[in-house]
């Protein structure tokens, strides 16, 4: 069984989940409990990077999920909004069939809209966002059990221009490294929801046996960032220092720049001893 899904204690907790938000298979009174933590969880996460104040979304863009078990996943329901979301504004869906979809390359816009009402545990909830797809495979990853979707003006800024690439797979600042990587997946622009789910497959699957590691961003091209964690602060952690880098890189882009690190640079700072002992702290 999956470990709960710590939260940050600095927003108002939730209220508790309906039971509709559960798995239908039955489940011991601790299955139900860390289920619930779970899903208090992903409403932090979500309230947090909906904050109008960091300016990473407005009105209904983004969408966040979270690992429920082996078989459900649960994601933000289409047209919520990430800053106010609630437990009625959350879908929880099967998993297996929406992997199945990206394989299937028959499926119309009219199958997609269909397959989302059929996924949904609960047929009285909302239907999940088009772009549930992708969570879907993200969240089978090692180690992923949140994924954070955003569109942070200062990362739009860059992924907006000629130099998106760039800032994906260059590194600016031992911070960035520590936090996002080494390197980001970078994703031209796709038509959102299933050609987007099997691009952001094939490039992070192309990202993996590069760098033999899980990704911790997804920048898609004049569209969006993607975070992915084992918890909310580090999905958290993730979006916040892409931002600053992204002001960071444009800041240096005016003046001549970026300065960018050497790739045995960023490589010492991954794996130094005390970079890794920041990020357990940072629970990063």
């Amino acid at each position: 069984m999956l470990l709960p899904i710590p939260t940050l204690n600095n927003h108002p907790q939730p209220t508790k989940i309906r039971p509709h938000l559960m798995a239908s298979s039955p489940t011991s009174p601790s299955d139900q409990g860390s289920r619930s933590q779970r899903m208090a969880g992903l409403l932090d996460l979500s309230r947090q990077l909906g904050d109008p104040a960091k300016s990473f979304c407005i009105l209904g863009e983004g969408n966040t999920s979270i690992e429920v078990d082996e078989k459900c996943m649960a994601v933000k329901a289409s047209g919520s909004v990430l800053a106010s979301l609630t437990e009625a504004d959350v879908t929880v869906c099967q998993r297996a069939p929406l992997l199945a979809a990206l394989e299937d390359r028959s499926l119309s816009d009219g199958d997609m809209k269909a397959l989302l009402e059929t996924v949904k545990v609960d047929p009285e909830a909302r239907r999940p966002s088009i772009e549930t797809l992708f969570h879907a495979w993200l969240l089978s990853l090692p180690g992923v059990h949140l994924v954070g979707h955003t569109h942070p003006l200062a990362v739009n800024q860059v992924l907006c221009s000629p130099r998106a690439r760039d800032f994906a797979e260059r590194r600016l600042f031992p911070d960035e490294i520590v936090l996002c990587g080494t390197a980001s997946v970078f994703v031209p622009y796709t038509d959102p929801g299933l050609p987007l789910a099997r691009e952001v497959r094939d490039r992070v699957k192309s990202f993996i046996l590069q760098h033999d590691t899980t990704p911790r961003l997804i920048l898609l091209q004049n569209h969006g960032i993607i975070a992915l964690g084992s918890t909310v602060s580090s999905v958290m952690a993730c979006t916040l220092m892409a931002d600053k880098a992204a002001a960071i890189f444009a800041g240096a882009a005016a003046m001549g720049g970026p300065n960018f690190l050497t790739a045995s640079h960023a490589e010492r700072i991954a794996t130094r001893p005390d970079e890794h002992v920041r990020q357990r702290r940072l629970n990063a």
